[in-house]
């Protein structure tokens, strides 16, 4: 695609763009009366303007109906969790009942773990990325030394190499053939906070089957952002967060996949509640746990209506639009913002795209290094209006994101910059 560096073409370029009305279906926060340029959807998603009266909804339901509103209505809270299977099922590429919205990302995590990592004689290690996000480190770290083991041995991280800044997928696969021997778990984020990388999940599910280990992903930064394919790909579990390009708002809830050949089997070994046991006997109150089919079994407590009620508005414009079609936006923007900040006249040792190049290895973010005065920038630009995301020690993390983001956003960014170092 040839891009411009004007106006006229980002303009021609939304007015083109078949998903520019889902912009309206958004609240864009303002600063002096006018609109940011909000570029953050990685870190958190705008509100969806049906967002308030699915709430007010429910809100209006309690007020009217107290407990019946559990088994009364157009969607019963006792099964209001199921209204949500299929069009998750959608976003991450599954069948229904490999899915279910339920708690938030750690807590899904840790549940997962439980059932996944199940460390058996000499396979008892777990690879993941190096410089994962702090919860997945957290996570596995607890979790390994809850089953008595160091992390420092438990744990294999693969690191970039010297000089690079993301991994390459030879690499990743050499290191769990390398330590086929002793891997009960590969579990990796789907992408990588920081840099924004996509890591090729078909191949890594596959070369850790190879290995007689289990395979698992944190998809916080896949889930809305790029295409998945949960159930083709052979992935064991993946967990997710709703709050970010899934736009369902601060703490919202979280999205777990188990996969059929797993989902199907009560015997697995979890943590069980009540909202996991078979709801046809659920409210006969018996001792011994019967789980529900599927990921539903996984359930704790009921479900969290007033933030799955944000998470449903949400759901129903990604079913409009389509994941295909937003991510050959996403693509294009992500591209488009590529172009021009590779056209900025600035010294190459000042500004340094750590994202991959190619469009299969990345989302909608590009991370920018600034190796001089990086944090002194980010706040001109926030206080400019351009609402960003700032990870130590020096990146700027951009994120157009194809639901509410124009290529006049884009624009407006890299003009932006571009006036900044030609000071």
């Amino acid at each position: 695609m040839s891009f411009q560096n004007t106006l006229a073409y980002a303009q021609a370029q939304d007015q083109a763009d078949p998903l520019r009305a889902f912009r309206d279906q958004f609240h864009i926060p303002q600063q002096n009366g006018q609109d940011t340029v909000y570029l953050c959807g990685n870190s958190l998603g705008l509100q969806p303007k049906a967002a308030r009266a699915a709430v007010e909804a429910e809100m209006t339901k309690w007020a009217q109906l107290g407990v019946e509103g559990h088994f009364t209505g157009d969607s019963p809270w006792f099964t209001y969790h199921a209204t949500l299977a299929a069009p998750t099922a959608r976003v991450v590429g599954a069948k229904p009942e490999e899915v279910v919205v339920m708690n938030q990302l750690t807590v899904n995590l840790h549940l997962m773990l439980v059932s996944f990592y199940r460390p058996q004689g000499a396979r008892y290690k777990i690879l993941t990325e190096a410089g994962a996000f702090p919860s997945d480190q957290y996570a596995l770290e607890s979790q390994v030394k809850f089953h008595g083991f160091d992390p420092e041995d438990a744990i294999i991280e693969v690191a970039p190499r010297a000089g690079e800044h993301t991994l390459r997928t030879e690499d990743i696969l050499r290191t769990i053939q390398e330590n086929a021997d002793s891997l009960a778990l590969v579990m990796m984020g789907g992408i990588n906070y920081y840099t924004g990388q996509v890591f090729d999940m078909a191949a890594i599910t596959q070369a850790a089957h190879a290995a007689g280990a289990v395979c698992g992903f944190d998809l916080a930064h896949a889930a809305g952002n790029v295409v998945l394919h949960l159930h083709d790909w052979d992935v064991d579990f993946a967990v997710w967060c709703t709050y970010k390009y899934l736009n369902s708002g601060p703490g919202g809830t979280s999205g777990v996949f188990v996969h059929e050949r797993h989902a199907q089997n009560p015997d697995l070994p979890r943590f069980a509640g009540w909202w996991g046991h078979d709801q046809s006997v659920r409210f006969q109150m018996k001792k011994g746990f019967i789980p529900m089919p599927g990921a539903e079994g996984w359930q704790l407590s009921n479900s969290q209506i007033l933030p799955m009620a944000v998470h449903k508005a949400s759901l129903e414009l990604f079913d409009q639009a389509g994941m295909d079609n937003l991510r050959a936006k996403s693509e294009q923007l992500t591209a488009y913002l590529e172009f021009l900040i590779n056209g900025l006249q600035q010294p190459k040792e000042a500004l340094e795209v750590i994202t991959p190049a190619e469009p299969s290895a990345r989302g909608c973010q590009l991370s920018l290094l600034v190796h001089q005065n990086g944090r002194q920038l980010f706040d001109t630009l926030m206080a400019n209006g351009f609402i960003l995301d700032w990870r130590e020690p020096n990146v700027i993390r951009v994120a157009p994101t194809p639901l509410y983001n124009t290529f006049e956003d884009v624009y407006r960014f890299g003009q932006f910059l571009a006036a900044h170092f030609q000071k």
